[in-house]
């Protein structure tokens, strides 16, 4: 438990759940500035030429998706709601492991350090793409880059030692540290999407963490695992295996916290219980199993073996049946119900409907015959971002505004909220929609320009309006940013339950103290989303009762 004694003590180096979590979304929403950052340069560059040469256009593009995957998306989504939630959620009063808690943000923190260093050494950050495929991660000719792909793997290696630290907490902490009466079929829905997506973490990144350190080898020792020169011959495309039998894993590590927050969000606000909670569940499961034997899909142009290609197409179309369930299930959620449209209601429901076009758009990227014409164009960039921003931003930023007076103790102006979502709503799908119909002409991803060929000159103002968008998205998150800080300062005080939510965290007092609750903590008595009961005088029934 963490002490009362000094401000380093309590802020700084804290064992508090709590602190830690704000630790976590305070560094990945900067860390999210940063990519964006490197997402406007980028682009301007792409539209209308400026000051990057080509190998910091790569570096620019390298960067954002690994910082927008690794240092915004994973501690947002997980190490800051799970931190912040988990114990709130099922009764408790810290995390099994505290010291290993802290510890767990400080070596991500870490990681972040290291990142940012690359871009500072000789050679430059490194510029081969965020997958790191070799030759261009094992070999600094191919780049220039030499001490920053070091860095940039090692910066990896970090974080990914940070998650897994927090998804043994986490695991460890639901399993065995639950409230009395809270059976597993009674958690909220977020707190079963942490800890699926801690076991996916955990059962997937063993490979990549051994891809990893022979990357390294190759890099640092000379040895050919990956490396192909003249007197040893490796296999750069047995690191494209390791990566995405992590790397598409890792898409529903992502994935499932968000649809967690969506389900919370959505009960609460339809004032409606979850619907088909069970389904959801097993659902659930089932995607997270099969998803370990989808990962081939991303490699359909890379020689793979045409009747292997056809099986990993078979499962990739098989994984969209439960998460078809789990989105009709979503939807069913909100029909009939109560809607209040809120800031983060209205950003659970931009969330739902970018990550369907995303998840469709899918299936085409998931059939091999349609692969091998999309492969490598925008159609994937545009795929990517509707799978991605619908979960690290859309979602987050749902979930930020439906937990800020739990984690703050105060409001969220609504007004500026509501301008902020669908702002965001709207400038996204500006920017990436385009991108689908500028990769079906053929416009190849990671190229600084595509006017060396006479049959994209045509399509440019694609590039001009997708510039614009983003720079328009970018923008309109100062209203979040300024809406974000002076809240904490100045607005609204909250009371414990704003919202009128079932789930145990809104028992707490706001601000919740130090071991969450100041007496007794709750026993469950019924499931976590009554709301709208026949016979009930309220439209709610909070899930648990504190028994003096």
């Amino acid at each position: 438990m963490d002490k009362h004694n000094g401000f380093v003590a309590k802020y700084i180096f804290s064992q508090d759940h709590k602190t830690i979590g704000k630790q976590y979304l305070i560094t990945g929403l900067v860390f999210a500035l940063i990519g964006g950052s490197l997402a406007h340069q980028f682009r301007d560059h792409l539209s209308f030429g400026g000051v990057l040469t080509e190998e910091m256009y790569n570096t620019c593009v390298t960067m954002h998706g690994t910082i927008m995957v690794f240092w915004v998306a994973m501690p947002i989504l997980i190490g800051a709601f799970g931190n912040f939630l988990i114990p709130l959620m099922i009764g408790t009063r810290d995390m099994a492991f505290p010291v290993l808690n802290m510890m767990s943000f400080w070596i991500f923190f870490t990681s972040g350090i290291v990142l940012i260093a690359s871009f500072f050494v000789a050679g430059g950050a490194f510029s081969g793409g965020w997958t790191g495929y070799p030759p261009l991660s094992a070999d600094s000719r191919f780049t220039g880059a030499d001490l920053g792909i070091v860095l940039w793997v090692l910066a990896l290696a970090l974080e990914f030692i940070s998650m897994l630290m927090g998804g043994i907490n986490y695991i460890t902490t639901v399993l065995n540290m639950r409230a009395r009466g809270l059976s597993l079929m009674k958690l909220p829905m977020l707190v079963w999407m942490e800890i699926i997506a801690s076991v996916i973490f955990l059962l997937s990144i063993g490979p990549l963490i051994a891809g990893a350190g022979m990357l390294l080898l190759d890099k640092i020792v000379g040895t050919h695992f990956f490396r192909v020169t003249a007197t040893g011959q490796g296999d750069p495309v047995l690191w494209q295996h390791l990566f995405w039998f992590f790397g598409h894993p890792e898409v529903y590590v992502i994935l499932l916290p968000a649809l967690g927050i969506l389900a919370e969000i959505f009960t609460t606000y339809s004032r409606k219980p979850l619907y088909g909670y069970k389904a959801v569940v097993y659902s659930t499961i089932i995607a997270g199993g099969i998803s370990f034997i989808v990962w081939a899909h991303h490699m359909f142009v890379s020689g793979l073996n045409f009747f292997l290609a056809s099986a990993f197409s078979i499962t990739t179309i098989i994984i969209s049946i439960p998460f078809f369930i789990l989105m009709v299930c979503l939807a069913l959620t909100m029909w009939n119900g109560s809607i209040r449209l809120t800031s983060a209601m209205l950003g659970g429901v931009g969330s739902l409907l970018i990550f369907t076009i995303g998840g469709v758009t899918g299936l085409f990227l998931g059939a091999e015959a349609g692969d091998i014409y999309l492969h490598d164009t925008y159609f994937v960039v545009a795929h990517f971002h509707y799978t991605l921003f619908s979960t690290s931003i859309m979602a987050a930023l749902a979930g930020i505004y439906h937990w800020f007076p739990k984690m703050f103790g105060r409001m969220m102006n609504e007004t500026l909220g509501r301008i902020h979502v669908i702002g965001t709503f709207v400038f996204f799908n500006l920017f990436a929609f385009p991108l689908f119909f500028l990769g079906l002409a053929g416009h190849p991803r990671r190229y600084s320009s595509g006017l060396e060929y006479n049959f994209l000159q045509d399509y440019q103002w694609i590039n001009h309006l997708s510039t614009f968008a983003t720079m328009a998205l970018l923008g309109i998150q100062l209203i979040f940013i300024y809406n974000f800080f002076t809240s904490m300062i100045r607005g609204q005080k909250a009371e414990s339950n704003p919202w009128r939510s079932t789930t145990l965290e809104w028992m707490a007092p706001t601000p919740v103290p130090h071991g969450n609750w100041p007496g007794s903590i709750p026993v469950v008595e019924s499931g976590p989303y009554e709301y709208s009961q026949p016979g009930s005088n309220a439209d709610f029934k909070p899930q648990g009762a504190v028994k003096i």
